[in-house]
């Protein structure tokens, strides 16, 4: 939401990037320079990304840990450029693309890690595919007849409504923020993602005391 206000860029959403690049073509308006690189890096990242978990398994270095420090770099970066950009700079600066691009890398991280960290965990950016299979699980809970197959719906259910109200309540927060404080707003979710290493750190913890 933030990186959408403040560069005109999605930074995990390649589809959303897909359709705003195609009307610039139609309408013949010019596209800046971040939505043009954003799908290429996006995919370079997730390549870069899988290759770094391989070598962080092969040596014995926890998954989830790591990539969330680096997201947590990646997202550190995206403030620290938008904020050197200026509250309502050029979005073909360099400052700005800067920040666009490594946005883009850090959402292209997180995704990775749901795959490879977090596996069984529902997407943390495609929203439309969650929000569908929730439904379809409430359905099923409510008229479904194989009771094997509601307790599976029940169990997904329970995995995929906290993203759901997550990513609703981050959307709302991060207009507000952006209202408040334009660019500064990224710092909202560098801050989450600084949040996140410790809490992870501490569940592993706590799992390995069990």
């Amino acid at each position: 939401m933030v990186s959408l206000l403040a560069f005109g860029l999605f930074n995990a959403h390649i589809t959303g990037n897909l359709v705003i690049l195609a009307a610039h073509v139609v309408t013949g308006s010019p596209a800046s320079a971040a939505l043009l690189l954003s799908v290429p890096v996006f995919v370079l990242v997730l390549g870069l990304t899988r290759l770094l978990a391989a070598g962080l398994e092969s040596v014995s270095v926890p998954l989830l840990q790591s990539l969330l420090v680096l997201q947590l770099a990646l997202l550190a970066g995206c403030l620290a450029f938008g904020v050197a950009g200026g509250q309502h700079g050029d979005p073909n600066a360099p400052y700005a693309l800067l920040a666009g691009l490594l946005g883009v890398s850090a959402m292209a991280v997180q995704n990775a890690l749901v795959q490879l960290a977090l596996k069984g965990a529902p997407p943390t950016a495609v929203m439309t595919s969650n929000i569908t299979r929730f439904t379809l699980d409430v359905g099923e809970i409510l008229v479904g007849r194989d009771p094997a197959e509601v307790v599976r719906a029940r169990s997904r259910a329970k995995k995929t409504w906290p993203t759901l109200v997550g990513f609703a309540a981050g959307a709302g927060l991060g207009a507000v923020c952006f209202a408040a404080g334009s660019r500064w707003s990224l710092a909202l979710p560098a801050s989450f993602a600084l949040l996140a290493v410790p809490v992870s750190l501490g569940l592993a913890l706590g799992r390995s005391r069990v």
